[in-house]
């Protein structure tokens, strides 16, 4: 049986700045066009990128956004939940993991909204890929503030608190 520690092993995962480890395995050769300098996404910037995703017990996502739609898969291990807050503040919790085990393989995060990933308390790690479209950049990313995430969503305290560093 595999482990977290032989999936970080085999795929040479890093540790990732949000919680849990990563390694990208693409990122498209193409690119946007030099079309408009006020585009939302910069001449440069790669259509597509992909990571391998892993989280193991007592590891978690932290509540964060980013400018582009991001697809999870899963690959292996057992049940995470990505808790996403949708445009009108409601929460949503979506189970990532084996449709045999009640978990849905893949799940989609639109642009812009606040979302977050943990294990279910029965779970020991996930391997996910994350692809983002158009391509993630670290520019595009913001980490979650704990009073902000309070001030917006106040009756999910317990949860921004858990959820945030």
């Amino acid at each position: 049986m595999s482990t977290a520690r032989w999936w970080i092993d085999r795929l040479k995962l890093m540790p990732h700045p949000e919680g849990g480890y990563y390694k990208e395995v693409y990122r498209s050769a193409a690119q946007f066009p030099n079309v408009d300098s006020k585009a939302s996404f910069p001449a440069g910037r790669a259509v597509s990128t992909a990571i391998y995703y892993l989280l193991e017990t007592g590891d978690f996502s932290a509540f964060h956004r980013i400018k582009s739609d991001e697809i999870w898969h899963f690959y292996a291990g057992d049940t995470l939940e990505i808790l996403e807050f949708d445009d009108s503040g409601k929460l949503h919790i979506h189970p990532l993991g084996n449709a045999e085990d009640d978990g849905t393989p893949v799940v989609v995060i639109p642009a812009n909204h606040w979302f977050a990933a943990r294990l279910t308390p029965e779970s020991r790690y996930v391997l996910a890929g994350c692809t983002v479209a158009p391509g993630f950049d670290f520019r595009d990313f913001t980490m979650g503030n704990k009073q902000d995430l309070l001030t917006c969503f106040p009756e999910y305290a317990d949860i921004i608190a858990a959820l945030t560093c």
